[in-house]
C-alpha cells in the first residue's frame, strides 16, 4: 500500500487525488469473527480506510503487564491491523494516551488515577477535575505515558504503510484541551506546569513574553516582584472584564495553548523515535475549538494535519437535534478554518450513531448532514463509528454494549444508515473531481483566529465597545447568516496571512472589534491602497491584540470616532444604488461623531437620522463602506441590506436564489461543477435559481423544489 499524503486541496495516494473515506471500527469491541465480513460491508459502501482506538486501559490493565494478544480479539491489534490490509483498507491508528469513547476513565488506566492522584488537572484553587482530566505535562503522567507508548508505538511502527502494513495516519492523543474545558475549565496544575514556582513553566513562559517585570506589571496593573509571584486569574475576576485582565487571561490562554503544543510535540517525537513515520493527525473538539490549534499547525509543520469533530446530536441536551442552518454555518466556518490552516477539510468524527439512543440519529438526517459537510468544502471523513460491539468487560462507562446505534449494529444486522452512506460513498465515486473542486464566490469573509478564541479570555465586552468576542459572533451569527439568507457565496480569508491582500477581485466583508492585531489592520490597509473593496461593521478598531492604542486602519481612513447609540429604536435605512431598504434591525449600533473627508453617508438611523453608515472612496483607490451596524440574523430586510452594501462594493453574485431558506454551494474544477441546494426544514422548498458561469455569462436553472431536509446536487458547465 503507498502512502496517504496531502496538501490544502486534498489527499493523494501517490499521484492521484483521493477522497478519504474512513470509518471507526474498533477491534477490543467488534467480535474478530466479523472483521472481515464489516470491512468488506465498508469497503463495498465506499470506504477506503479504518480507523481505531488503541486503549490503554485495555492493553496495561495493571501498571507493567502488557497485554497485546490474548486469543480473545480484544487485544489482538496485530491481527486488526493484518486484516484491515488483506480487506485493502488503511488505518488511522489512535493510541491515545486519551481516548474517550465512551471507556472508563477515557481509556485511561484505572491504576493510572488511583496510585497517581497527583495527574489530574486542577483548577486554579487546586481542586482536581474529573478523572479523564490529567494534567498533560505533569512529569508522572509523562513518565507512564512513555512507557505506554514504549510498548504500542513498536506495534503499530511495525504495521506502517513503509513497510508494507495498512497504517497511513496516526493520531496522538484525542480532543486536545476538550477534556479540560468539559471537566472544569482550562488546567492549573501548579506542579505541571510550574504555576508560581521558580524556573516553572509559567514563571518563564511571561518572562519570555514580556522581558522584564516593569512591563508586564503595567500591563497587569500590578505590583508583582518577581514572575514567581504571578498567578493566572479565572474568567470571573473583577478584573476581567478590564484591559488589564484582559490581558492577564489572554496570556494564560496563550500559555496553556503552547503547553498542550509541547504535549503534542512530545508524543509525536516519541512515534518516531518507534519508528512511526506516517503523518500525524489531531481532532479539535469541535467546530469552536480549532482556533485553539493555531501555534500546533505551526510547529509540527507539513507532517500534519488538524481535522475537527462535526456532530449535531449527541444528546437532548444539544442545541439541535438533527442537521440545521446553525449547523450548516458551523460546518462552513470549521472547514474554512481548517482549508486556511493548509489543510484538506477533514471531519475526523462525523456522526455515525450515537452513545445516547434518544433522540436519535436518522439515516435521512445523517445523509442530510454528509452532504452538507461536502457542500462546503469536506475532502476526508471519518464516520464515527462505523460498527459497534460489546465493550471489553469492565470497560464501559455507558452500558456492555456500545451499539451506538452504527450503521452495523453490536450483533452484525445491517440498518438503514449504512444505505445511507452507501449512498453518499456512491456519490463520492461519481463526482471524483470534487475533491480537488473549488467553492465559487463572489464575497470573502474575514476570519480572524484570534477572535474565535476570544471566548476564552474576553467573554464580556467590560470597557470595549464591541469586544473580539462580539465581533466573532457577530461573524457567525450575523454577516455570515446573513450572507447565506442573501444568496451571496462567501470564502473565508486569514486576516493573520498575507496570502489575501493583494487579490481585489471581490468584496471582503469584515467584523471588527475595538482589538485588531497591528498586521491586520495593516493588511486590511494595504487591500484598499491596492483598489480593494471592502465593507467593515461595526466600527474601527483603536488597539492592537495585547490592547495597546493601535489606529493603523482609522489613520489611513481618516480618524473618525465612535459613539453608542442608546435610543430605544432600533432600526436604520440603508440606501443602495437602487433605492432605500428600511427597518433593519440590529443589536449594538455605533454613530461617526466625526466623518472622513469625501465620505457619503448611505444609511440613517430612522429615529434621529443620525449617520450609521457611510461609503469612502480611499487612497489607491479603494472603497469602504462603514456599516455602524452588528447584528445577529432575523429579518430579511438585514438580508436586503448586506446585499445592497455588497452590490455598492461591485459584488456581483454567482449564484443567485429567490428563497433565502435555501442555502448554495457551486463548486467547481475548470471544467466541471456542481451546485448544491441546501434546504434544513421540515417544509419542501421552492426556489428560482440561477448562476454566473466562468464566461460570464448568467444560467438560468428554473425553478426547482427541494425536499424537506435534503441536499439536492445539479450538475452544472462551470
Amino acid at each position: 500500500m503507498e502512502p496517504i499524503t496531502f496538501d490544502r486541496t486534498c489527499y493523494r495516494i501517490g499521484e492521484t487525488p483521493i477522497y478519504l473515506n474512513s470509518g471507526e471500527f474498533h477491534y477490543f469491541r467488534v467480535p474478530k469473527a466479523d472483521w472481515q465480513r464489516r470491512m468488506a460491508l465498508f469497503r463495498e459502501a465506499g470506504g477506503n480506510c479504518v480507523a481505531t482506538y488503541v486503549p490503554w486501559l485495555i492493553h496495561e490493565p495493571e501498571e507493567g503487564r502488557y497485554v497485546f494478544d490474548a486469543g480473545d480479539g480484544i487485544t489482538d491489534l496485530e491481527a486488526f491491523f493484518e486484516t484491515a490490509k488483506a480487506a485493502g483498507l488503511y488505518v488511522i491508528a489512535r493510541p491515545g494516551p486519551y481516548q474517550y469513547s465512551e471507556l472508563i476513565y477515557g481509556g485511561l488506566p484505572e491504576w493510572l488515577f488511583t496510585h497517581y492522584p497527583e495527574v489530574q488537572a486542577h483548577t486554579l484553587t487546586g481542586a482536581p477535575f474529573g478523572l479523564p482530566s490529567v494534567s498533560y505535562l505533569h512529569p508522572t503522567f509523562l513518565e507512564k505515558a512513555r512507557a505506554w507508548f514504549n510498548a504500542v508505538c513498536p506495534l503499530i511502527a511495525r504495521h506502517t504503510v513503509s513497510r508494507g502494513g495498512p497504517v497511513a495516519l496516526t493520531q496522538f492523543d484525542n480532543e486536545l484541551m476538550g477534556i479540560h474545558i468539559w471537566f472544569g475549565g482550562l488546567d492549573y496544575n501548579r506542579e505541571a506546569l510550574g504555576i508560581g514556582r521558580a524556573g516553572g513553566r509559567y514563571p518563564t513562559f511571561l518572562a519570555e513574553r514580556y522581558g522584564d517585570l516593569e512591563r508586564l506589571n503595567a500591563a497587569y496593573g500590578t505590583a508583582f516582584t518577581s514572575f514567581d509571584e504571578v498567578l493566572p486569574i479565572l474568567p470571573d475576576d473583577p478584573s476581567a472584564s478590564r484591559p488589564e485582565g484582559v490581558r492577564r487571561l489572554r496570556d494564560y490562554f496563550g500559555f496553556y495553548s503552547a503547553a498542550t503544543t509541547t504535549y503534542a510535540r512530545t508524543l509525536c517525537a516519541w512515534m518516531r523515535e518507534h519508528g512511526i513515520d506516517t503523518p500525524f493527525i489531531h481532532n479539535a473538539a469541535n467546530p469552536s475549538m480549532n482556533a485553539y490549534f493555531v501555534e500546533m499547525a505551526q510547529e509540527l509543520g507539513d507532517d500534519f494535519l488538524l481535522g475537527s469533530d462535526h456532530y449535531y446530536n449527541l444528546s437532548h441536551s444539544w442545541p439541535q437535534n438533527n442537521p440545521t442552518p446553525q449547523y450548516a454555518r458551523n460546518v462552513f466556518l470549521s472547514n474554512e478554518m481548517l482549508r486556511l490552516l493548509g489543510y484538506p477539510p477533514t471531519v475526523l468524527e462525523l456522526p455515525s450513531g450515537s452513545a445516547s439512543d434518544w433522540p436519535p440519529i436518522t439515516a435521512p438526517d445523517a445523509q442530510t448532514c454528509y452532504m452538507v459537510n461536502l457542500a462546503y468544502g469536506m475532502k476526508g471523513h471519518n464516520y464515527y463509528v462505523f460498527t459497534g460491539g460489546p465493550n471489553p468487560p469492565g470497560a464501559g462507562e455507558t452500558t456492555d454494549s456500545y451499539d451506538y446505534g452504527a450503521p452495523i449494529g453490536t450483533d452484525g444486522q445491517i440498518r438503514p444508515l449504512y444505505r445511507a452512506q452507501a449512498e453518499v460513498g456512491a456519490f463520492i465515486a461519481r463526482y471524483p473531481w470534487l475533491v480537488q473542486a473549488h467553492r465559487a464566490h463572489d464575497c470573502r469573509l474575514a476570519l480572524s483566529f484570534e477572535y474565535a478564541r476570544a471566548e476564552r479570555f474576553w467573554r464580556t465586552p467590560g470597557e470595549a465597545l464591541f469586544s473580539p468576542h462580539d465581533a466573532w459572533r457577530f461573524t457567525s451569527e450575523g454577516l455570515l447568516t446573513t450572507a447565506f439568507c442573501a444568496g451571496l457565496s462567501p470564502i473565508g480569508i486569514d486576516l493573520d496571512s498575507d496570502a489575501w491582500a493583494d487579490d481585489v477581485t471581490t468584496p471582503l466583508l469584515i467584523a471588527a472589534s475595538d482589538s485588531m492585531a497591528r498586521a491586520q489592520q495593516e493588511r486590511i490597509v494595504r487591500f484598499l491602497q491596492h483598489g480593494g473593496r471592502a465593507l467593515i461593521a461595526p466600527l474601527l478598531p483603536s488597539l492592537d491584540e495585547v490592547l495597546a492604542p493601535c489606529t493603523v486602519l482609522a489613520d489611513f481612513i481618516g480618524a473618525p470616532s465612535w459613539q453608542r447609540g442608546h435610543e430605544a429604536v432600533v432600526r436604520a435605512a440603508i440606501r443602495g444604488h437602487r433605492g432605500s431598504v428600511n427597518n433593519v434591525l440590529h443589536n449594538d449600533r455605533f454613530y461617526a461623531r466625526t466623518l472622513p473627508e469625501g465620505a457619503e453617508i448611505c444609511g440613517v438611523d430612522e429615529r434621529t437620522g443620525k449617520p450609521l453608515a457611510w461609503q469612502l472612496t480611499t487612497e489607491g483607490g479603494g472603497t469602504l463602506v462603514m456599516l455602524g451596524l452588528a447584528w445577529d440574523h432575523r429579518k430579511q430586510e438585514q438580508a436586503e441590506m448586506l446585499l445592497a452594501l455588497s452590490k455598492r462594493l461591485g459584488l456581483r453574485r454567482r449564484v443567485s436564489c429567490s428563497n433565502p431558506n435555501v442555502w448554495t454551494s457551486l463548486l467547481h474544477t475548470r471544467d466541471r461543477g456542481l451546485l448544491f441546494l441546501i434546504n434544513l426544514f421540515t417544509a419542501p422548498m421552492q426556489a428560482e435559481v440561477s448562476y454566473v458561469a466562468l464566461n460570464g455569462s448568467r444560467i438560468d436553472l428554473g425553478p426547482q423544489t427541494i425536499p424537506p431536509m435534503t441536499v439536492q446536487t445539479l450538475e452544472v458547465t462551470p
